[in-house]
């Protein structure tokens, strides 16, 4: 459903035999809904660490190492995440 609803509405073109094409897919939602929750806890000047089981929770992971496959290094998280070890580790840099 997902599929040709992508296609109804342009963001998925069919392939020249006839196939679905490449586009998002609905694993895509999760990868985004991941890396936006860490960047609106940073925000909110939340400890991430003690946040992320939470998140791990909500995406059905019994693994909190599974849910970092779906976090993206998107510029605006690195530059949040560089600014929260600079100011709770300032010793601890090599």
């Amino acid at each position: 459903m997902f599929v040709r609803m992508s296609r109804a509405i342009g963001l998925r073109l069919a392939t020249e035999d006839g196939r679905d094409g490449y586009g998002p897919r609905l694993q895509d939602f999760r990868h985004s809904f991941a890396t936006g929750r860490l960047v609106e806890w940073y925000r909110a000047g939340l400890d991430v660490s003690r946040e992320l089981p939470k998140l791990a929770t909500y995406l059905g992971h019994v693994n909190i190492g599974l849910t970092y496959w779906y976090i993206e290094a998107v510029p605006e998280l690195l530059e949040l995440a560089a600014g929260y070890l600079n100011k709770n580790c300032p010793g601890e840099r090599p």
